[in-house]
């Protein structure tokens, strides 16, 4: 398929602005995502609309398909997705999830109590940022609603410590993936004086958004802090509307424990330790198999330089529902209310994938487009060597915001750089 080429052209950043700005306006993320992706097609197609219809399909068609194979990355992201809404709708028909909030609710005593142990979870899940936010989201919405926390504060509690965490760790999917990088343009420089994973760890007290965002976060938590729109969410949490409600009732809140559940600690502790366990025992032996292929010898942070995180996260799932499934039976619930978690748990994920999807596309259209390039190019060997931290910063602050993408950001920033 041949498409116009935006490398050198300010039109590439109009499909990614159009789209965060339409966002920020209308709050209907899922339309303005669709926007920028008809608007990217149709530059990239001459405005054709049968040629721009057909590269849309197309795109839709490589998150799962791509060079005459299934496209397992994504396909297993999804999966990941659907299983951990399984384990969600479980850990909630059995009681598990009451039993938590019971338990939390009787240690944080206070709300700034809550927000501090949503917040402290992280570095029990700190494996990969997309596992943190859906996991700790689902273990902790439970204990935050008791204490009239909103859905925005939770919502923030969990963003900002998930990525800021799993980017200073070198054992997580973002470690890997900078290791790998940093890797890549070492080899290329002709650097063998030191290690990618050395070089990771140098780096882990310059990375200073990460960490000026976790203080924020307690300094957030510390003072009560709330600014802007926040602090009206947090009002109406006080109040009892727990979100905004004049966007009607988020899909999947409505998975509740039946009177006859009598499920513990355990029906969450064990699963959920379970799913980290076996997502790292399976991180490591993905990147092992890598490393034998290579021929090199066996490490455990060569292992997570070469892992495949999304079939970790797959198979750490399923076993964990495994576990979670036969920690259930012994409970005798009745069949009823399994067959109704299922799909509850299934629907409480379907606003994620839906997104995901959309962002998918859109990271497809972008590329295509070539924003990166393009913004890259505003600032190759234009600027003094003294102004290209904070230029670089700038710029890749910008780029994330419009293409959505962190890793591609870093894909992009770190050989500029």
């Amino acid at each position: 398929m041949d498409i116009v080429h935006y490398a050198d052209s300010g039109w590439s950043v109009v499909p990614p602005l159009l789209a965060v700005a339409l966002a920020i306006i209308t709050r209907r993320v899922l339309v303005s995502l669709g926007v920028g992706i008809v608007a990217g097609s149709l530059l990239l197609n001459q405005f054709s609309p049968l040629a721009s219809l057909h590269y849309m399909l197309d795109t839709v068609l490589r998150i799962f398909w791509v060079d005459g194979a299934l496209n397992r990355d994504n396909v297993n992201m999804i999966l990941f997705m659907l299983l951990l809404g399984g384990l969600i709708s479980l850990m909630s028909v059995s009681g598990a999830t009451r039993a938590f909030a019971e338990w939390a609710e009787r240690r944080a005593k206070t709300r700034k109590g809550a927000k501090s142990l949503t917040g402290l979870m992280v570095f029990a899940f700190f494996i990969d940022d997309f596992f943190h936010s859906l996991s700790v989201g689902a273990i902790c919405r439970p204990v935050t609603d008791r204490f009239q926390i909103s859905r925005a504060k939770l919502a923030y509690l969990l963003d900002s410590t998930a990525a800021p965490v799993c980017v200073l760790m070198p054992v997580s999917s973002w470690g890997a993936y900078i290791i790998a990088l940093v890797g890549g343009i070492m080899a290329a420089h002709g650097l063998t004086d030191q290690s990618p994973i050395s070089a990771f760890v140098e780096m882990i007290p310059m990375n200073l958004y990460a960490v000026f965002t976790l203080i924020m976060v307690l300094v957030v938590i510390a003072f009560q802090l709330d600014i802007g729109p926040m602090r009206q969410h947090e009002q109406w949490a006080l109040e009892g509307k727990l979100w905004d409600e004049s966007k009607g009732r988020p899909i999947g809140l409505d998975m509740e424990s039946p009177e006859e559940s009598n499920g513990g600690m355990i029906d969450m502790v064990l699963p959920i330790l379970t799913l980290t366990l076996a997502t790292v025992y399976f991180m490591i032996d993905s990147g092992a198999a890598v490393l034998a292929d290579k021929g090199l010898p066996f490490s455990v942070l060569g292992s997570f330089e070469n892992t495949n995180v999304g079939s970790s996260l797959v198979y750490g799932a399923l076993c964990s529902l495994v576990v979670s499934i036969g920690l259930a039976m012994r409970l005798k619930l009745g069949a009823s209310n399994w067959m109704k978690a299922a799909p509850q748990g299934i629907m409480a994920m379907l606003p994620a994938i839906n997104i995901l999807l959309f962002a998918w596309t859109i990271g497809a259209v972008v590329r295509d487009v070539e924003t990166g390039k393009y913004l890259a190019s505003l600032a190759n060997g234009n600027l003094p060597v003294e102004v290209l931290p904070a230029v670089v910063f700038v710029l890749s602050c910008a780029m994330a915001f419009a293409t959505g993408t962190s890793w591609g950001t870093f894909g992009i920033m770190l050989p500029l750089a």
